[in-house]
């Protein structure tokens, strides 16, 4: 019964902040309301079992989420001071979404705590006596090992390729040719020049 209920509270706020990260007009909104469906999802994962999953989700898109968040104000010069005029007007708002992620922390907690109906009547998608996370690098690096390795691949060609279609090559800016410094000879490099007594270099 906890289960469910825990279910379905996380799943309507998952739904609910998805559709406001998409409505939202302001993009420091849109953000916060997208950390609040990876907390959600992550709750999700807790109760399926996955809590590599769960922390996975939130150490590294919640994280790369507000470097994003950085970059977000840094780029569109965000006016803090329009933004701090109307602060006060939020404050319930974000005092409720505060109030719920920490239900849901508490639920997602309390689940451990409950362990023998709760544990019981979840499905085991691993074996018995293994951890999820011991599971889940044994099936990643040894059965589909190959996949693995080709996805890192593709990431890597995709990072390459995008670095090649934005790199500008700028006029008057100098660049190193390393073929060129390689096939410098002394007499490339040195330049003797003879100075007669009185004259400048």
């Amino acid at each position: 019964m906890f289960e469910a209920i825990a279910f379905y509270f996380f799943s309507a706020i998952l739904i609910a902040s998805a559709l406001m990260v998409i409505a939202a007009r302001n993009p420091v909104h849109s953000v916060l309301f997208l950390i609040l469906c990876f907390f959600n999802a992550a709750g999700l994962f807790v109760l399926a079992g996955a809590e590599f999953l769960a922390m996975l989700l939130v150490v590294v898109y919640v994280g790369a989420v507000a470097v994003l968040f950085l970059f977000v104000v840094m780029m569109l010069d965000i006016d803090f001071a329009e933004l701090k005029r109307g602060a006060l007007q939020y404050l319930p708002l974000g005092a409720l979404i505060g109030l719920v992620l920490v239900a849901e922390l508490v639920m997602a907690g309390s689940a451990w705590l409950l362990k023998p109906p709760v544990l019981a009547a979840r499905a085991h998608a691993t074996p018995e006596g293994v951890t999820n996370t011991a599971a889940l690098g044994h099936i990643l690096y040894t059965d589909y090992i190959y996949y693995f390795q080709i996805a890192g691949l593709v990431l890597l060609v995709a990072m390459i390729g995008a670095i090649v279609l934005t790199l500008r090559h700028r006029p008057g800016v100098r660049r190193q040719v390393i073929s060129v410094q390689n096939a410098r000879t002394a007499a490339m490099a040195v330049n003797m020049v003879d100075i007669k007594p009185g004259e400048g270099a």
